[in-house]
C-alpha cells in the first residue's frame, strides 16, 4: 500500500518539478543581466501593453519577493516583484508582458480562465479536504473515504491542468504583443522565449505530478474493490 509501482514515476515527475525550478530562477538570472535594445522596464512595458489593450484601468504595483510576479484577477491589478518593475531586462520585460496577458484574458473572458475562476473556490475546499480523506481512508481501510478523497482530489488536479492552457495563452499573446508593439526586437525574441518556456515548465512539472499521484489512488482503489 505504501511502496506503488507508481512511485517510481512520481519520483521522477519530483525531479523533473525540482529541475524545472532550478532552470526557471537560472535562466530568469541569465537573461536578466541581458538589457533590452529599447531600454523599456518592466513596468513601462506592461503600462503600454495594458494601455494599448484598453486597459487604463488596470494598475500595476511593485512588491517585494523573487519571481513573485502575478495577476490579480480579483482587484483587477498587476504586481511585479521589484526586479521585474524596476528593471530594463529582457527577464524582467517577458515576466512583465506575461502578467499583462493574464489581464488581457480577463477582459476578453478567455474561456479556460474563466473555468478556473470559477471553480476556485471549489478547488480551495477539496485540495484541503482531500488529504485528510485519503489518510483517513488508507489508514482505516475505510475505501469509501478512498473514493471520496479521489473525487475531491480530482478537481485540485483539474485545476492544475486547466493551469496550463492558461499560462501558455498569456505567454503567447505576451510575444505576439511584444513585438508588435516594439517592446522587443526580433533578435530579443529568443531570450524572451527561454524565459516563458522555463516558467511554463514549472506548470507542466506541477501537475504532471498530481496527475500521477491520482493515477496511483484510482488504481489502489480499483485493486481493493476487485479483492
Amino acid at each position: 500500500m505504501f511502496f506503488h509501482p507508481m512511485d517510481f514515476l512520481i519520483l521522477i515527475a519530483f525531479a523533473l518539478s525540482i529541475w524545472a525550478q532550478f532552470r526557471v530562477k537560472g535562466t530568469f538570472n541569465r537573461w536578466a543581466g541581458v538589457q533590452t535594445a529599447y531600454g523599456l522596464t518592466g513596468y513601462q512595458a506592461a503600462r503600454r501593453m495594458l494601455d494599448a489593450n484598453g486597459l487604463h484601468d488596470v494598475p500595476i504595483e511593485p512588491v517585494r519577493g523573487t519571481l513573485s510576479d502575478h495577476y490579480d484577477p480579483i482587484h483587477r491589478v498587476v504586481r511585479l516583484s521589484e526586479q521585474v518593475y524596476y528593471e530594463s531586462s529582457i527577464s524582467a520585460v517577458a515576466v512583465a508582458c506575461h502578467e499583462v496577458g493574464h489581464a488581457i484574458q480577463h477582459k476578453e473572458h478567455y474561456p479556460m480562465l474563466v473555468l478556473r475562476h470559477r471553480i476556485f473556490p471549489v478547488v480551495n475546499i477539496a485540495s484541503g479536504i482531500a488529504p485528510f480523506l485519503l489518510i483517513a481512508g488508507f489508514l482505516f481501510h475505510a475505501m469509501n473515504l478512498v473514493g471520496l478523497g479521489i473525487i475531491f482530489f480530482s478537481v485540485a488536479v483539474a485545476f492544475q491542468v486547466i493551469t496550463l492552457p492558461v499560462e501558455f495563452n498569456a505567454s503567447n499573446r505576451a510575444r505576439d504583443l511584444m513585438v508588435a508593439e516594439g517592446f522587443i526586437t526580433n533578435e530579443e525574441e529568443r531570450g524572451v522565449a527561454k524565459v516563458l518556456n522555463a516558467a511554463a515548465l514549472t506548470y507542466v512539472a506541477a501537475a504532471l505530478i498530481s496527475l500521477l499521484e491520482l493515477v496511483k489512488y484510482i488504481m489502489i482503489f480499483t485493486s481493493s474493490n476487485d479483492d
